[in-house]
């Protein structure tokens, strides 16, 4: 049968550019030729923006509610490339999900693992795209049922590690392997269930694979006990993970400390029963954008969707911008951001390892800064959708700025009286962050060129609509 989610051509941005042009009420078009869009100088953002849900929040909800007993009514769901190759993924291996609407599903659960819906010599193939949030935790839950799977996504897919997850499976038992010379995918997988035991790995490069071995271990026949090794970085995304785990029944007992070296345990006991229903989060690194913006401008901007009550860790950005200047008030699902005149943006020296993704969106904020801005601790930006690092520090030196890149941090010089340069092409890696995060370069006064606008689709396919409905030119 077909799937009832559009499929995503490998090729997603060559897909893209073939599209008609997208209107943006009132702003640029995309430029079809150059697959370009232009922003002209943005003077203020002020208004209110309704987030879109949790990029993080919603793939662990469809996998947990597909590894639950009962049905799981999802709302807010993100509506995106990366929830689109999960869902065409559970779609695969003939997990029943009924489609409401564009943002809400019901999953039937399997009340245990999933296993592979094609005969026992046949291999059930599941392309993945770019999403890390979708192709870490499968890798790990597959392992729990039964089937051959492999899994692979985009060129880039394949150079994004995946090695330390696959070691902890194979200590658990499991006959699972990646591409030894890489240690990135594709994954091939020989599942046969797995009966409990103790696995202990690096959370120095993702924390994603911690994240993925506890989401499986309740589908595991037994006591899971999983500890750290080195040191965990992004620590705020494994208690949003063991958070939700808890919203499904499941309880994590942790041992330790999230900032030393914890160990998590949970007994064979611990299996998911569906909440019924549950509601996704707006995304925190979304609404990093708005509320730069709104520091940056001057302007007023609420977010609604998370607040001082969010599970994830990207919504401390809000400090980070009070920090340089901004004025920032809390509520349980808004944050309002807003600068006053007479105050000037400071330049900042911040530890953001709690929050890798929405650090991007500050070395933008930085050059509208008096001084510089250091961006410790995202040695993680060198691994994701694009190597960040190296991409952040061209496009802010485009911009005029003078940067000074070190292994895994960064210094950021704005440039003299903060005068950014004019119609500058930002290249976005198909990174949809480096398009977002760059936008608001046009707060300077400028317009701005932004390569291949579509990569936004990753998760946030609206960016350029919403961020026009709240600009003033």
């Amino acid at each position: 049968s077909a799937s009832p989610f559009a499929v995503v051509p490998h090729n997603a941005a060559a897909a893209r550019t073939t599209t008609t042009t997208t209107t943006l009420s009132a702003a640029a078009e995309v430029d079809t030729d150059t697959n370009t869009l232009t922003l002209s100088p943005i003077k203020s953002l002020d208004g209110v923006v309704t987030l879109p849900g949790s990029k993080s929040l919603s793939n662990r909800c469809l996998l947990l509610a597909a590894l639950s007993e009962g049905n799981t009514r999802v709302e807010n769901l993100l509506e995106s490339d990366d929830i689109r190759y999960m869902l065409e993924a559970l779609d695969t291996m003939k997990v029943p999900v009924e489609k409401h609407d564009a943002t809400c599903v019901t999953v039937t659960g399997q009340s245990g693992p999933i296993h592979s819906p094609l005969d026992a010599d046949d291999v059930c193939e599941l392309f993945l795209g770019n999403a890390g949030t979708a192709m870490r935790p499968l890798a790990a839950a597959l392992c729990m049922g039964k089937g051959k799977f492999v899994l692979d996504g985009v060129p880039r897919m394949r150079e994004r590690p995946i090695a330390d997850l696959i070691d902890g499976l194979q200590q658990l038992g499991a006959d699972v392997t990646c591409v030894e010379e890489t240690g990135c995918p594709p994954v091939t997988i020989n599942a046969n269930g797995l009966g409990g035991g103790k696995a202990s790995i690096s959370g120095k490069m993702s924390s994603q694979f911690l994240s993925s071995l506890l989401m499986a271990s309740p589908a595991v026949d037994g006591d899971v006990t999983i500890s750290i090794k080195d040191e965990l970085i992004s620590a705020p995304y494994v208690s949003l993970t063991i958070g939700l785990m808890k919203k499904f029944g499941v309880n994590v007992q942790i041992d330790g400390d999230m900032s030393g070296t914890p160990s998590f345990h949970i007994p064979a006991t611990e299996k998911y029963t569906s909440p019924e229903s549950i509601l996704v989060e707006g995304d925190a690194s979304s609404a990093s954008y708005f509320i730069a913006g709104a520091a940056i401008t001057g302007g007023t901007v609420t977010v609604r969707g998370c607040g001082s009550e969010s599970v994830q860790g990207d919504v401390a950005f809000a400090n980070v911008m009070e920090q340089m200047g901004a004025t920032v008030t809390w509520a349980a699902d808004s944050i309002t951001v807003t600068r006053d005149p007479s105050t000037k943006l400071q330049g900042v020296d911040v530890d953001c390892d709690k929050i890798p993704d929405a650090a991007m969106t500050l070395a933008v904020a930085a050059l509208f800064a008096e001084g510089p801005t250091t961006i410790r601790n995202v040695y993680s930006w060198r691994l994701k959708e694009t190597e960040r690092m190296k991409a952040i520090v061209a496009e802010c030196t485009k911009l005029g700025a003078t940067v000074e890149e070190f292994r895994d941090y960064c210094i950021i010089h704005p440039p003299k009286d903060n005068k950014v340069n004019d119609n500058v092409l930002i290249e976005t890696y198909d990174d949809h962050r480096m398009a977002m995060t760059f936008s608001l370069a046009a707060c300077a006064g400028v317009n701005v060129i932004i390569h291949d606008p579509g990569c936004t689709a990753k998760t946030f396919p609206t960016y350029f609509e919403m961020l026009e409905s709240i600009t003033t030119h």
